[in-house]
């Protein structure tokens, strides 16, 4: 062997060894790998909160060598749900996991992601998301889609109704349906959800919203009526930092977005996962006794379109400039 050739292969096998790239060697994904950090809308342990672990660990699960997510912890107990996709946006945490009812404060529009009256999908064909998704992005967010619901929502209560009518009521409320009850009369107070159980047994409130799946067991004990018909969708939306998500490659991009729309294609009422889920929350809570108040005729009507109307006049009015065009995307 020449010196000239036996001096360029002797640097050359330095060059590999260093870089890691021989004897045991490292794959360019491993070498890839990135670690974000996530934080969720609802406390860790919470019901709400498991479909985001398991979007994590799905990810997590199949992105090894490629990415990963971090999940430092849950609202209340690193601040305020309502401020969580704030600090995100923000660039405090990378990926966030929450309702719409707390990015409100981010883009007035969000509670449309709630009005739905098409399915998902086709809320995507006819640009739906999309629209949101632009006024997501103008706030340094990045929305990736729904990754779970927990079907309508309903007003529970500790005594029965004979109509929609809720005057003489105090009711602890989510921004989600504040304006609805509202309007049926309601007095409201906002509270978190580890509050709830205390309000109603010691009488503070008499009732609040919640939805039909994601139940938490307790409440049984405290809660006497389900009000149907259900209203509105309780959805849980993925959603990373702007500057995140375009500094991640098209590897990781697809990841979590291939992921997140495969949950997506499964929630949704009247998929079989859902229907499982309320059919055994279902016999749960009549095992504890609890009943259930049927609107019907015009006392139903009545009860869906304060539902509707009360929910875009809200938007609208804080939104002028898209709310009207949001509606005709998300309504019939």
């Amino acid at each position: 062997m020449a010196l000239g050739t036996k001096l360029l292969f002797t640097v050359a096998a330095a060059g590999l060894a260093a870089a890691g790239l021989s004897g045991h060697a490292t794959s360019p994904a491993m070498a890839a790998e990135k670690t974000i950090n996530g934080a969720s809308c609802f406390p860790m342990g919470h019901p709400v909160t498991k479909p985001y672990q398991d979007v994590l660990a799905e990810i997590n699960k199949r992105g090894k060598g490629v990415l990963q997510v971090k999940l430092v912890g849950g609202a209340p107990a690193i601040g305020s749900p309502f401020t969580l996709t704030q600090k995100v946006a923000r660039g405090a945490y990378d990926i966030v996991g929450c309702t719409e009812a707390y990015f409100g404060n981010v883009i007035p529009e969000a509670p449309v992601l709630r009005f739905g009256e098409h399915s998902w999908s086709d809320l995507r064909k006819n640009g739906a998301i999309g629209y949101v998704s632009k006024l997501l992005d103008e706030k340094n967010l990045h929305y990736v889609g729904r990754y779970w619901t927990f079907g309508p929502f309903h007003l529970w209560l500790k005594n029965p109704i004979s109509k929609p009518d809720l005057k003489g009521l105090n009711l602890r409320v989510a921004p989600v349906y504040t304006a609805f009850f509202k309007a049926l009369g309601a007095t409201v107070q906002q509270a978190s959800t580890s509050q709830v159980y205390t309000l109603m047994e010691n009488g503070t409130v008499q009732g609040y919203g919640w939805p039909a799946a994601g139940w938490v067991p307790p409440w049984a004990k405290v809660t006497g009526y389900r009000v149907d018909p259900g209203f509105y969708d309780a959805s849980l939306h993925l959603l990373l930092n702007k500057s995140t998500w375009n500094g991640l490659s098209k590897a990781q991009r697809d990841l979590i977005s291939n992921i997140t729309y495969e949950f997506e294609a499964k929630a949704g009422i009247g998929t079989a996962k859902l229907t499982a889920i309320m059919k055994a929350q279902d016999a749960f809570r009549a095992k504890a006794g609890m009943k259930i108040i049927t609107f019907k005729g015009a006392d139903r009507k009545k009860y869906l379109d304060t539902a509707r109307e009360a929910g875009w006049k809200e938007v609208i009015d804080r939104s002028p400039k898209h709310g009207p065009a949001l509606k005709k995307l998300f309504t019939k």
